[in-house]
């Protein structure tokens, strides 16, 4: 509900100005500005853990978190945050990945934890989890999608670089709520430990996948799935 039309109220057109001041008041609301958006998946962390503060890095995912805060510093980006969530594997990941960016603003939240997104169809044998998590999950994830994923606000005059670091499953079902795709088919899509996402927002609305699930700047040896 961020299109123009939508966001003033039609009934309040002058009947003197007409055309002329429903112009006016949509250009105030149309966005200018494009939002890069660079969804990191967290890096390897210890199966092993019982409780979420025991899923912490391993040293391979310490490495992981490395590479791919070297990476996002080279692209030479002003990155504007780093928004994150608040499970242990993805604060430790954005912590050594910040070290890399200076000065930019970390921000936790629990939207953006892990969980069963939407019932993935074809369904998959190997997980099945509870259809209430689907309830649960579902409808936090989906308020992450609609907090985070939008076009840039109409005050917004200069392009934005935001990185958000979270988990496998959040990512791709975002990917297919962006991009429009049937978000029941989530599951066929596969990221590495420490990939990069790249989503582009453009004024319009529309939405642009310029990488998924990039890790080609890991040596083969320090990519991982799990």
């Amino acid at each position: 509900r961020r299109e123009p039309l939508a966001l003033i109220n039609l009934k309040k057109k002058s009947e003197e100005t007409g055309e002329e001041e429903l112009a006016s008041r949509l250009d105030h609301c149309k966005a200018k500005a494009t939002r890069h958006i660079f969804l990191i998946r967290h890096s390897q962390y210890n199966l092993e853990g019982r409780a979420d503060k025991d899923r912490t890095l391993t040293p391979l995912g310490r490495e992981q978190a490395e590479l791919t805060g070297h990476r996002l510093a080279s692209l030479g980006l002003k990155f504007d945050q780093i928004i994150h969530s608040s499970m242990t594997r993805a604060t430790e990941t954005t912590e050594i990945i910040s070290k890399h960016l200076p000065g930019v603003k970390k921000i936790s939240t629990d939207l953006l934890r892990e969980g069963a997104p939407i019932e993935p169809d074809p369904p998959v044998s190997h997980w099945k989890p509870e259809a209430v998590q689907y309830y649960e999950d579902g409808a936090r994830i989906e308020a992450a999608f609609r907090n985070f994923i939008h076009r840039a606000e109409a005050a917004q005059e200069e392009d934005s670089y935001e990185i958000f670091v979270c988990h496998a499953n959040v990512i791709r079902y975002i990917v297919c709520r962006a991009l429009q795709f049937p978000p029941e088919g989530w599951l066929r899509l596969s990221l590495n430990n420490g990939s990069i996402t790249h989503l582009v927002i453009r004024p319009n609305g529309r939405v642009a996948l310029r990488t998924l699930g990039d890790t080609g700047f890991m040596p083969p040896d320090k990519i991982t799935r799990t």
